[in-house]
């Protein structure tokens, strides 16, 4: 089989490093991948957003299947794109349908989804110019701290928390003044949950589904869950409150509901579906969805998947997922993210990535990087590098990869070292 797989982060690695143990595959490409990815296949420079490209390229290369990494080429709509063309359509997408990518494109849309279909989530309401002080009043309702999410992608900064009325009122203003471009013309309000956060993962076909590990990652840049948000600074799998009796509560609550509703409302979901939780009291919530796998969750779930991906991947194209069973490796996996200085504000690209050979016993998956002329690692991202590492216990996993993440070596490099230490 020849896949190509859509993007250039640590996700795309992770995919890339897991499909190539596959006996289906026969050629791997990534577009447009990174230093990483090169290591499994090959590297191709394309626009993952030009669709018409995309196409040209998989027809003249014979590609069987495109897995698509990010969320925003499936938000645009690169499965229909496909299926309205005679000779696309026989290429499988992992990925859902425009419509289904709604669950992440639009917070709105997804709110009332949820709602349609009794899935437990947080109090909300959709606010635009036309019912600024409708929101006033709803915030005012809430008890703080007050959440605004901008509806519409936002490259992971959309979503604001904050303590104050006066502060919620105003971020409102400006949010839907154009703060976030069109992504926040529409702003959802919701009640803030608390508890613990953690992310649960399915593969689907429309029909079933698999559910894959669950993990814990972390958003702030500093020690402490301190700082600004990030794309997250690592991630720990299994979850050690994530016991049978929550996760029957997972599946009987939120998983079952949203796969029907998928089917109810005859929206064509194929691919991995995130489901973002807050743990409430031993319940759990949905406090988003993502229609991809996350990131850096991804470096810590697929290393547990000891099924062959491109089967599972095959089987899902066709339909035929209730064959496959999930084969999990019960063992911890953590994975810390090294970033640039700076990040997740300003930070430089193109500094040399030193002592990659020396490290042992854990998997370097690249994100932001690239190879130079003469064959360097060069930096090439704000989060540069993700180390993970499978061990017996937590501790045993933490203590290769932070021995790891201290070998390795690029100016300004920054990383978080109390991943883990809240489970």
């Amino acid at each position: 089989m020849k896949v190509l797989i859509l993007g250039s982060g640590g996700r795309e690695h992770t995919l890339a490093w897991k499909i190539v143990q596959s006996n289906l595959l026969t050629e791997l490409y990534i577009a447009p991948g990174n230093a990483g990815t090169a290591a499994h296949g090959k590297n191709i420079n394309l626009d993952i957003s030009d669709f018409a490209a995309i196409g040209r390229f998989v027809l003249e290369g014979n590609i069987d299947m495109i897995i698509v990494g990010p969320e925003a080429p499936l938000v645009a709509g690169i499965y229909d794109y496909f299926q309205a063309d005679r000779e696309l359509r026989k290429i499988s997408i992992i990925g859902p349908s425009r419509k289904g990518a709604m669950l992440e494109g639009s917070k709105d849309f997804a709110n009332e989804f949820m709602s349609r279909h009794n899935i437990p989530t947080a109090g909300f309401l959709t606010v635009t110019k036309d019912n600024y002080e409708r929101g006033v009043t709803f915030l005012k309702s809430l008890e703080p701290p007050y959440v605004l999410k901008a509806d519409g992608l936002a490259a992971g900064k959309g979503v604001l928390i904050l303590n104050t009325l006066e502060e919620a009122k105003k971020e409102l203003a400006e949010m839907l003044s154009g703060k976030f471009g069109k992504a926040s013309e529409k702003v959802v309000l919701e009640e803030y949950l608390s508890g613990t956060e953690l992310s649960v993962f399915v593969l689907t076909d429309g029909r079933t589904y698999m559910i894959f590990p669950e993990a814990k990652d972390y958003k702030r840049v500093g020690d402490g869950d301190t700082g600004l948000n990030t794309g997250g600074m690592g991630a720990i799998s299994p979850v050690s409150f994530a016991d049978s009796l929550f996760m029957k509560k997972v599946e009987e609550h939120i998983i079952k509901p949203t796969i029907r509703g998928l089917q109810k409302e005859k929206i064509i979901y194929r691919g991995f579906l995130y489901f973002g939780l807050m743990n409430v009291n031993g319940n759990p919530y949905v406090i988003e969805y993502n229609v991809r796998m996350g990131d850096p969750e991804a470096e810590v779930v697929l290393p547990r998947v000891n099924n062959d991906l491109l089967e599972l991947f095959g089987a899902v194209a066709k339909q035929k997922l209730h064959r496959h069973k999930p084969d999990i490796n019960l063992q911890t996996v953590c994975t810390v993210v090294m970033t640039a200085g700076g990040y997740p504000g300003d930070y430089e690209k193109g500094k040399e990535i030193r002592n990659l050979e020396k490290v042992t016993n854990s998997i370097v998956f690249h994100a932001g990087t690239k190879l130079s002329g003469e064959g360097k690692v060069l930096t090439n991202g704000g989060r540069v590098l993700a180390v993970s590492s499978f061990g017996d216990s937590k501790k045993d996993a933490l203590a290769k990869t932070y021995r790891n993440t201290d070998l390795v070596e690029f100016d300004k490099k920054y990383f978080r070292r109390d991943i883990g230490y809240d489970i």
